[in-house]
């Protein structure tokens, strides 16, 4: 949940920065946020693939 919290972080941040006009801090943080929550999804959905895998239930 890591992942999750900095991407929410970064994407605060650039709400934030392209409210007051720093697009070019917005425009960095939006693609950060974006980034880091592609890894998450990525990361969760090969977890579950794994844990469907092994037998486990993920539910």
């Amino acid at each position: 949940m890591t992942l999750l919290k900095w991407a929410l972080i970064a994407f605060v941040i650039s709400l934030v920065a392209g409210a007051l006009g720093f697009t070019g801090i917005a425009s960095g943080a939006s693609s950060i946020a974006r980034i880091l929550f592609g890894l998450f999804l990525v990361l969760a959905i090969v977890i579950v693939v794994i844990a469907l895998a092994v037998g486990q239930a993920v539910f």
